[in-house]
C-alpha cells in the first residue's frame, strides 16, 4: 500500500513514519513518498525517517520528489500536511494581528482567516488533481485549518477526504485518565468544529463519569484543561471545552500575553526548525537525535503564553508525545483493512448537527470502516456553544467565498464577522496588512 505524504518535508512526518514502522499487520504500508516544494527540508526529514528505519525489517520503502502530479499516481492514502507560506508566514500573521490588537493563532482569529485564505485555493488545487490522478485514493487532511481545508477538498472529493486533529484526542485521553479509565474503553461525547469543541460526556460501561469530574475541584485542578480553564468555569459550561477555546474565553488576557511575549510561538518555531534544518543538512548530525531534541522543546513550550497566563503550570509529561500520527494511522485501518473503530474526525455534517448544513464540516465521533467515516447522531449543543459555532461557519464560508472568487470584500467580511475581531474598520486593516506581505494573497482584488 502507497501512503503520499504531501508537506513530506515538515517536521512532524517522522511522526508518522514512526507509526508506521510499528505496524507489522498485513495490508500495511510498504512505500512512502514524500512531497514538498523545499528540496532541501526533503532531504532532512529523510535522513530522519533513514535513522528511523535503522534495523527495522521491512521498513516501508521512502522516495521523495518536489513532483506533486508524480507524487499524487499510484496513492492509495494521501496525508496532506502543507503550510503555505512557510512559518515565515505564520509569524507574519500572528505579528500583523497583534499589532491591531487582536488575536494571530494560525487556526483562530485574524491569523486562522489569513492562513485559511492563502491555503484554501492551493488545497482546492491538491484535491482536483488527486481526483484526476488518484480517484480511488483517501485523503486524509492535518493541514490547519484543518476543518476550512477539509471543507474546501470536500467540494472536490466528497467524503473521500477526512480531516484530523489531535486535540480531542488527547482531551478525551486526559479526562479518561484523571478518571482512572482505559482511554481505549471510553466514548467521547464531543461535538463541535475544529479547535472549537467540547466534551459532553466520558462514558465508561455505559456510564457517564464526567459529572464526576465536575463535582470534583482537587480532580478538575490534575490535569491540564482543568487548570487552563479553571473550575469554576467548567462547572459552569457542564462540559470541558477543547484547549483553543480559551482564546475565546480569556481572549483579552491571551492577546496580552502574546503582545508582551518576547517571541510570538511562529517566530519561535521559526528560528527553532532553521536550526534543526541546518543540522540535519549535515552529514555528520545525527539526524534523528537532533529530531529529539527539537520535537520536547517544542512540545514543552505549546501553548505556553495560555498557561502562563491561567498560572496552569508546565505540561504534563504524559501529554509531550504525539496523536495525530495514530489517529491517521488507525484511520487509514480501518478504511483500507475494515477494521472497524470509532475516532474523532473532520467530516461533512450529513445532518448531524442540526443548526448547520448538510455539507458544513464538523468535528464529532465517526464510526470508521472500509467505506468511510460516518458521524454519530450528537444531541444538540447549548445555546451559547450553538451562537460560536454558527458564527465560526459563517466566517469559514466567507473565506471559502473568498478563495474561490478572489474578492476583496469577501475577505473583509470573514475577517469582520469573527467573533474575536468584531470591527470593518480594523478588518480592512487587516486585509490591507495581509496582503502586503503574503504573495499567496495577490489574488484577493
Amino acid at each position: 500500500m502507497r501512503l503520499t505524504i504531501l508537506g513530506g518535508g515538515g517536521f512532524r512526518v517522522p511522526l508518522v513514519y514512526g507509526a508506521l514502522l510499528r505496524d507489522h499487520a498485513e495490508g500495511r504500508v510498504t512505500r512512502v513518498v514524500l512531497h514538498d516544494v523545499d528540496e532541501r527540508r526533503l532531504r532532512a526529514i529523510a535522513r530522519v525517517l533513514a535513522d528511523q528505519a535503522a534495523g527495522v525489517p521491512d521498513a516501508p520503502e521512502v522516495s521523495t520528489t518536489t513532483d506533486l502530479d508524480d507524487a499524487l499516481r499510484g496513492a492509495d492514502f494521501v496525508f496532506s500536511a502543507i503550510r503555505v507560506g512557510g512559518l515565515e508566514g505564520r509569524a507574519n500573521d500572528e505579528r500583523i494581528a497583534l499589532a491591531e490588537g487582536v488575536l494571530g493563532q494560525e487556526t483562530v482569529g485574524a491569523g486562522g482567516i489569513a492562513y485559511g485564505l492563502r491555503t484554501v485555493p492551493v488545497a482546492v488545487d491538491i484535491a482536483r488533481r488527486v481526483a484526476r490522478l488518484a480517484p480511488d485514493a483517501w485523503v486524509i487532511n492535518f493541514t490547519n485549518p484543518a476543518g476550512l481545508v477539509t471543507e474546501a477538498m470536500s467540494r472536490h472529493l466528497g467524503d473521500r477526504v477526512i480531516g484530523i486533529c489531535d486535540s480531542p484526542v488527547g482531551l478525551g485521553r486526559r479526562i479518561a485518565r484523571v478518571l482512572g479509565a482505559d482511554p481505549r474503553e471510553a466514548w467521547t461525547d464531543y461535538v463541535g468544529l475544529n479547535h472549537l469543541g467540547w466534551v459532553r460526556g466520558l462514558y465508561v460501561k455505559g456510564r457517564d463519569e464526567l459529572p464526576r469530574l465536575l463535582a470534583d475541584p482537587a480532580l478538575l485542578g490534575s490535569f491540564e484543561e482543568g487548570r487552563l480553564f479553571g473550575a469554576d468555569w467548567l462547572r459552569s459550561l457542564g462540559a470541558v471545552p477543547n484547549e483553543y477555546l480559551h482564546y475565546y474565553y480569556f481572549n483579552r488576557e491571551a492577546v496580552r500575553a502574546y503582545q508582551e511575549a518576547g517571541k510570538t510561538r511562529g517566530a519561535f518555531l521559526h528560528d527553532q526548525q532553521a536550526r534543526f534544518y541546518a543540522q540535519a543538512g549535515d552529514p555528520s548530525t545525527p539526524a534523528l537525535a537532533a529530531w529529539d531534541r527539537t520535537r520536547a522543546e517544542r512540545e514543552a513550550t505549546y501553548m505556553a503564553e495560555n498557561r502562563e497566563t491561567a498560572g496552569a503550570g508546565d505540561r504534563d509529561e504524559d501529554d509531550l508525545s504525539g496523536g495525530y500520527e495514530e489517529v491517521a494511522l488507525a484511520l487509514m485501518r480501518a478504511v483500507a483493512r475494515d477494521e472497524r473503530t470509532t475516532l474523532i474526525l473532520n467530516v461533512r455534517n450529513r445532518g448531524t448537527l442540526s443548526p448547520l448544513d448538510r455539507d458544513a464540516v464538523i468535528e464529532v465521533p465517526c464510526l470508521v470502516d472500509a467505506q468511510g467515516a460516518h458521524p454519530v447522531s450528537v444531541d444538540p449543543l447549548p445555546d451559547h456553544a450553538t451562537g460560536l459555532v454558527c458564527a465560526v461557519k459563517a466566517v469559514e464560508r466567507e473565506v471559502l467565498r473568498a478563495a474561490g472568487s478572489g474578492s476583496r470584500a469577501h475577505a473583509v467580511k470573514a475577517f469582520a464577522l469573527h467573533p474575536l475581531v468584531d470591527s470593518v474598520t480594523v478588518a480592512r486593516r487587516l486585509v490591507d496588512g495581509y496582503t502586503a506581505v503574503h504573495p499567496g494573497l495577490a489574488y484577493l482584488e
